[in-house]
């Protein structure tokens, strides 16, 4: 009987209900869609470690990053190393790796050699495995093809001998290092001493690499459930609110307090549980919306290969569930406690929960000033993206939480300015009504100065980037030749020409014990005069040029504590003091450049097959490199052509935050019009004496449009200095911390203007229905809360 009490009051508000379910399922779908993408990005990385070996083995490589000569792999089988060899290239886009299944480690690759596998995985023909796009990606090849679902995306595994083939100019890449070891085998260097053995540690965990792009995806999948958790808990404190008047009768009449929180308790998770199930699914359509540009910002930015499609995990569809359920507790705990703590007929006093609120408020005030305090003390003293992003979600929280105060002096000061009994009402009822909105505003603030932050922080970054590429691509055309041979054709062609070639050589490295690149630089006035450092030694080019020094990017610098003066080992034996810091943007490994005369002694081996080539007419060089050395037209871009390609990256690459924060302030616009969708029906006792006195029902629609407006426009003007803080926290702290780099903060004053228009609209419309409604109301309805209870 007390469920079927308390279920009556849904019924006859059935707008309640709507919202608390539509809040749960949006903040469910905006949590669980951020996590499945997770999933599926963390599911690809485990692929890839688990059928290539990345991160679990050590590994040996070339020092100068060329190929490992067959007879050296032979001599050190024979000396005793348990080394497994890999080919790898790519072929048609697609990675393909060879393996030696008689020599690889256990568990590595999906040929089971228990279950005889080898004799297909080894016969003449041969075979490659990999997943269906992979394969078909592939094109026509002479070995059967088996769907390996197991296999990392955008890879394909065949035998050594079959690799071979697949890619003719391809050697023996690397070498994996079996977990046990024979004793007594000598020294890598004894047998190979032009390799070096790079530890498990080392190796190239993608999964490690992208760990801050996907704790910056979670972080505003967090704010979005944020949002959407401040709709719920308004939505059941205005219902708390409209049932006072059975809560007040059950306990008359007897119900304990103990079964009445029980029932209350039972029927939110019910409701959690029905909105989480609908969360679910839209956050399955968002994650595969936003998947395909998400696995082309992890494939541009660190060359992890993720799957463009979705596969339903459990694991993040019961964490969006438990999210949800703990949502909801959060959002119920307070009322079901002011509840709990007020007298048997209090709630029969509106006054009462009045003045309950008035006391949580003071709380908050005091709790969000807490959270402030707290967040400038992190932020100053702490270290670490963990750190970085506690300090920005105390800062959020914390501003959020002001804004109700904030609010509440703004319209007294307005108060103070009124001349006319109307306008004296329009204020005082505008504070009574800040109560019932505060959430929907809080969310709105949330949304508002997540837009402003983030904006700022992506726009920060295009005019950044845009600067950059105007220095760094400063040659006329790039091309990419296929081979050494095909190299040196170029170099002839173009000097012949008459203009300048600018090779770009590289290799990996282990630089200040990290995963890194070195980089050759040629001899030219073009670097001089276009490259900026953030911090340099004098005259650094010419210390370059002569061998006697290098230069390091900003990453590098900052993950290893390094700057100008400081000493860096290039190679084994070889240190070089650093001449200077370079802003590297867009790169997250370390990265060091030096002469190209000094390259060639520590790399002998290493190619040169980019070019960028200046001085010359575009138009007849590129002819004459099509014809005379063979070089196809797709293997010339022009300087305009590799900047808006670098700029389309760019922007994909910040699409999906774009989207977040799309969809977040839709989020929060919808909770500010259900809101005041349910306020509408509860004002009737305030607003009917108010008609009485002689307002028409429209004037009254006005002055509530104006109202919604105008909180909104106060919102949004305190959302500006929260948004920018947010930005400098991303931009100087949690960018640092995440990528290496660190971004000057450009403020856009047009951009934030927009954003205030925006909220103005978005508030507008909002309250268009509302203000509709009352304006049609019939005066019957008006008439009857004279004669009810109320």
């Amino acid at each position: 009987m007390v469920l079927g009490a308390l279920l009556s009051g849904w019924r006859r508000a059935p707008l309640q209900l709507v919202t608390l379910l539509a809040g749960l399922a949006l903040a469910t779908a905006l949590w669980a869609g951020v996590q499945a993408i997770n999933a599926e990005a963390r599911a690809s990385y485990d692929a890839a470690a688990a059928t290539l070996g990345e991160g679990r083995f050590d590994q040996i490589v070339a020092a100068d990053g060329g190929a490992i000569p067959r007879e050296t792999y032979v001599a050190l089988r024979r000396a005793g190393w348990l080394v497994s060899p890999v080919i790898e290239g790519r072929r048609d886009g697609v990675r393909v790796v060879g393996l030696d299944p008689l020599t690889a480690p256990g568990g590595l690759g999906p040929v089971d050699l228990d279950e005889g596998e080898v004799g297909a995985f080894l016969s003449e023909a041969g075979a490659v495995y990999g997943r269906a796009d992979a394969l078909a990606a592939l094109g026509d090849v002479a070995p059967a093809k088996v769907v390996a679902p197991e296999v990392a995306p955008g890879t394909v595994l065949t035998d050594l001998r079959v690799a071979a083939r697949l890619l003719p100019e391809a050697g023996i890449g690397r070498l994996i290092v079996a977990d046990v070891q024979p004793l007594g085998r000598p020294a890598l260097e004894e047998v190979a001493p032009g390799l070096s053995l790079r530890s498990a540690q080392g190796a190239a965990d993608v999964g490690r690499l992208t760990d801050s792009f996907h704790l910056n995806l979670t972080a505003f999948g967090a704010l979005a459930f944020v949002v959407g958790i401040f709709i719920v808990h308004g939505a059941i404190g205005l219902a708390f609110e409209e049932r006072r008047p059975v809560i007040r009768t059950l306990r008359a009449l007897g119900v304990p307090l103990g079964p009445l929180m029980a029932v209350i308790g039972a029927e939110l998770v019910v409701l959690a549980l029905v909105a989480g199930a609908v969360g679910l699914a839209l956050g399955y359509l968002i994650a595969a919306a936003l998947l395909p540009d998400v696995a082309a910002t992890l494939g541009g930015l660190y060359g992890a290969e993720v799957a463009g499609s979705l596969s339903f995990r459990p694991g993040w569809a019961l964490a969006g569930l438990g999210m949800t359920l703990v949502g909801t507790a959060v959002a119920g705990g307070g009322a079901l406690l002011a509840l709990a703590r007020m007298p048997v007929l209090a709630a029969a006093r509106p006054r009462a929960w009045a003045m309950a609120g008035g006391r949580r408020r003071a709380r908050q005030t005091a709790g969000g000033l807490a959270l402030l305090v707290l967040a400038a003390l992190v932020l100053w003293r702490g270290g670490g993206l963990v750190a970085g992003f506690a300090g920005l979600g105390a800062l959020m929280l914390g501003g959020a939480l002001m804004l109700p105060p904030l609010l509440d002096l703004a319209l007294a000061a307005g108060a103070r300015t009124a001349r006319r009994p109307v306008a004296d009402w329009f204020w005082a009822d505008s504070r009574q009504q800040l109560p019932g909105l505060s959430l929907a505003l809080m969310a709105l603030l949330l949304a508002m100065a997540a837009n402003v932050g983030v904006s700022t922080m992506v726009s920060s970054f295009r005019v950044t980037f845009e600067r950059f590429l105007d220095q760094r691509l400063f040659a006329d055309l790039y091309v990419q030749a296929e081979d050494g041979e095909q190299a040196a054709r170029i170099e002839a062609v173009a000097v012949a020409a008459g203009a300048e070639v600018l090779p770009r050589v590289g290799v990996e490295a282990t630089l200040a014990g990290q995963p890194g690149e070195v980089l050759a630089a040629r001899e030219s006035a073009a670097f001089e005069a276009n490259w900026r450092f953030l911090d340099a030694a004098p005259e650094p080019w010419a210390g370059v040029w002569a061998g006697e020094g290098v230069l390091v990017n900003e990453q590098l610098a900052r993950r290893s504590g390094l700057g100008p003066g400081d000493r860096l080992e290039v190679v084994e034996g070889t240190g070089l003091p650093i001449l200077g810091v370079y802003g590297d943007y867009g790169n997250p490994v370390g990265q060091a450049v030096v002469g190209e005369a000094l390259f060639r002694q520590l790399y002998p081996e290493a190619e040169a097959t980019q070019f960028g080539i200046s001085g010359a007419d575009p138009g007849a060089l590129a002819e004459g490199l099509t014809s005379q050395a063979g070089l196809p037209a797709g293997a010339i871009t022009d300087q305009a052509a590799a900047k808006r390609f670098s700029l389309a990256v760019f922007e994909r690459t910040f699409s999906v935050t774009g989207a977040l924060n799309v969809l977040t302030l839709a989020v929060a616009g919808f909770a500010m019009l259900m809101s005041l969708l349910t306020l509408a029906g509860m004002r009737l006792p305030q607003l009917a004496p108010v008609w009485a006195l002689g307002l028409t029902r429209a004037r009254l629609g006005r002055l509530d449009l104006v109202r919604a407006v105008m909180l909104a426009a106060f919102t949004a003007v305190l959302a500006i200095p929260l948004g920018l803080a947010l930005a400098w926290v991303l931009l100087a702290v949690i960018n640092v911390e995440a990528f290496g780099w660190r971004l000057p903060m450009i403020l856009f004053p047009w951009d934030y203007v927009r954003l205030v228009l925006l909220a103005l609209v978005a508030g507008g419309l909002a309250a268009l229905w509302p203000a509709w409604r009352l304006a049609r109301t019939p005066p019957a309805v008006l008439l009857k809360v004279f004669s009810g209870e109320r």
